[in-house]
């Protein structure tokens, strides 16, 4: 199926007194358009169109910029600036400004705004705020990595293959592995850990899906590799290369995705047995990985927490063990921005990205978040709407029910209003049609009356039936036989004439 989208970012470019290049083609305000296509493929074209409005600062706005740090100015503008999702507010401040530390030419703040220094003509400023509004938008990996069921393999960055597939819902599963309970018995504190540290991340991702976390602790559960004994370091070893096979053992005692209707989450802290200990995790070239942690696209990620050995050896077993969350829920969560493709792109060593704090990402990164998933949702609703038109040509004698057909009216309407809104520039509206239009369409798909005529093609109704009817036909058709092998040999007796 084929897909036309227009991305179009709304981009105002504000000037603080002292910033304005002499070069402008005309005075402030004036409005500029820039578009840029994305090859993904022959059936599908990506345009993006930046918007920019190019203004002066208000009285208000100058207040601001005038705070001490370039943190302050950014929570002081916050109220200011167009706040919905998608847009973005660049602040162009003086070449001689303090606002920004020495060397840092571009602050991305914590919302939806950055602060950038003056410097050059507008050619030069043209080309940072380029690249800034692609760092807080989506870039052309981003959404050619959600497009990726439609981009040839070779197209594809490392990272397209990393990140989760869009769904309406996710589920994330703690567990707590303590394969040696006669050694170690082992408190984690996880339904604070999870209150404060995880909870925060997951409100601010509630606009893209619904979420829901559980805990396990599972015990004599083993990973499927035994470590090698390293004398030097008198501790054991997973290389890197042996870590795929860590995952299958486990994964059959976690049992969590099997009743799943999303895609489930896994973060897995393992408490080496006291016969392994103390366990590390090499990377590729053999170094020693600093957070003795690793995670698998699209699946989770596995901690290993090292428990010290008792100082004397008399020590009564079980030893008590005490879980350190925060230095668990640090990995985690660096885990789980990877799995959401959240993480910091490499960035030029002049663009300073302030923290996002305690509620886990910027406002600007969830923007990223819903451009790349209503991409991929409205292509998911394409794809789905084809196959099921594809499946219903195949089955001549299908009777299609008013409501499933209402869907795919609903499914096609919805998706058609996500591209529209996308076009003007409204990313929650936009993501919220896409939404829409994936729940019709897969309740179109997944419809129970078309299900059983779905998985009953005619050559297995002949398989059915045959076996049935063949005993009864058998003994007719022989008596048929007989009747006209009778008929005929009456025809050939020559009738008695007395």
């Amino acid at each position: 199926a084929s897909a036309q989208f227009q991305l179009a970012v709304p981009v105002t470019v504000v000037f603080a007194p002292g910033s304005v290049p002499g070069d402008l083609p005309r005075p402030l305000p004036f409005r500029d358009v820039q578009e840029t296509e994305i090859p993904v493929n022959l059936r599908t074209t990506v345009t993006t169109r930046y918007e920019t409005i190019y203004r002066s600062t208000t009285a208000q706005e100058d207040a601001a910029l005038e705070a001490a740090t370039a943190r302050e100015a950014d929570a002081a503008l916050h109220p200011l600036q167009d706040t919905s999702l998608g847009s973005l507010t660049m602040y162009v401040v003086p070449e001689t400004s303090s606002l920004l530390p020495q060397g840092i030419s571009v602050y991305v703040g914590k919302h939806r705004s950055a602060l950038v220094r003056a410097g050059g003509g507008l050619a030069a400023l043209r080309a940072r705020l380029q690249q800034l509004t692609q760092v807080m938008s989506f870039t052309v990996s981003s959404i050619t990595a959600a497009l990726s069921d439609r981009v040839p393999d070779g197209q594809l960055g490392p990272d397209a293959r990393r990140h989760l597939k869009s769904s309406l819902g996710y589920e994330i599963t703690f567990s707590l592995l303590n394969p040696d309970p006669k050694s170690h018995a082992v408190d984690w504190d996880i339904e604070d850990a999870v209150n404060r540290y995880v909870q925060p991340v997951l409100d601010k991702l509630s606009l893209v899906a619904n979420f829901s976390v559980d805990s396990q602790i599972l015990y004599y559960a083993v990973l499927g590799v035994t470590p090698r004994f390293d004398k030097e370091s008198s501790s054991f070893l997973l290389s890197a290369h042996s870590l795929p096979h860590v995952i299958n053992p486990v994964e059959a005692r976690l049992g969590s995705s099997a009743a799943s209707l999303y895609p489930v989450l896994n973060f897995l802290l393992y408490v080496p047995e006291r016969s392994h200990s103390p366990l590390y995790i090499q990377d590729k070239d053999g170094a020693p990985v600093s957070t003795n942690a690793f995670h698998s696209p699209r699946w989770g990620g596995i901690m290993v927490y090292n428990v010290e050995a008792p100082a004397s050896p008399q020590a009564s077993l079980p030893l008590h063990v005490d879980v350190d969350m925060v230095r668990v829920m640090e990995v985690f969560l660096a885990q789980l921005r990877l799995l959401f493709g959240l993480s910091r792109e490499e960035l030029p060593p002049e663009f300073l990205l302030e923290s996002p704090g305690n509620d886990g990402l910027a406002d600007w990164e969830l923007d990223r978040l819903l451009w790349a998933h209503t991409v991929e949702n409205i292509a998911t609703v394409s794809t789905t709407l084809t196959s099921l038109a594809q499946l219903l040509d195949k089955i001549g004698n299908i009777v299609i029910k008013d409501d499933v057909a209402s869907e795919v009216y609903r499914a096609v309407a919805s998706a058609q209003r996500a591209v529209a809104e996308l076009a003007v520039g409204h990313l929650h509206s936009a993501f919220q049609a896409s939404k829409d239009a994936v729940t019709s369409s897969e309740r179109a798909f997944f419809d129970p009356s078309l299900l059983h005529l779905l998985y009953f093609p005619d050559d297995q109704k002949f398989a059915i039936y045959i076996p049935l009817f063949l005993p009864m036909a058998v003994p007719i058709l022989l008596s048929l036989a007989k009747i006209v092998r009778e008929t005929r040999q009456r025809k050939k007796e020559p009738t008695k004439v007395d």
